[in-house]
């Protein structure tokens, strides 16, 4: 392949990438123990997305297609040996939300976030993906499953599974009272932490 087929591949490929961009990356931090280490899951899945590229025949399907390429980078890197982390709670910042004068509403954002990263890395690597892709990104139990190449019933054991593990660990922090709504949505199947609402129209 010439540099001619090299560049085309890559404009194609930033062309189908450009609307799921930042739900991406920020799905990749979210399935990872840091924010570098999701940036690198990210540019990893890219470049295997890059090499795979011509083997995509529908385009409509890019947006699973992709994220199936992320969750197997994923599996890959959870196979390595860790190595020390920075803190993720920036990848569930509400950023643009209010501090308040004294800054109390940020510090609590911060130890929020602090405690979804540590209650998500406790999970498997397949139920914290259910999890990150279901009850957090907002895609469907059907879009979820054909991006683990699973069946809807896996999916929902996970996503069953995860949740009471992320129960577990907020009544282990005495949090029962605190969070009782969160604990209700979450057994309902609606995380508490910040959702965008977006179309997942093909």
């Amino acid at each position: 392949m010439d540099s001619r087929d090299d560049a085309a591949r890559w404009q194609r490929l930033i062309g189908l990438l450009k609307p799921i961009h930042a739900q991406a990356v920020a799905t990749s931090r979210r399935l990872c123990r840091s924010i570098h280490d999701g940036d690198d899951l990210y540019q990893e899945s890219v470049l295997r997305a890059y090499d795979k590229l011509n083997g995509l025949r529908d385009e409509s399907r890019f947006r699973s297609w992709f994220f199936a390429t992320l969750l197997s980078r994923h599996r890959s890197r959870v196979r390595r040996p860790r190595r020390d982390s920075v803190p993720i709670e920036g990848a569930f910042d509400r950023g643009s939300e209010p501090v308040g004068e004294d800054g109390t509403a940020w510090e609590e954002n911060r130890r929020r976030a602090q405690r979804v990263a540590r209650a998500l890395a406790g999970l498997r690597p397949e139920q914290r993906e259910a999890i990150v892709l279901h009850d957090i990104e907002g895609f469907s139990v059907e879009e979820v499953a054909e991006m683990q190449r699973v069946t809807l019933s896996a999916v929902k054991s996970r996503l069953t599974r995860g949740r009471e593990k992320l129960r577990r660990f907020y009544l282990r922090l005495g949090l029962k009272n605190e969070t009782a709504p969160y604990l209700e949505s979450l057994t309902a199947g609606t995380m508490a932490w910040p959702v965008k609402e977006r179309s997942h129209e093909r």
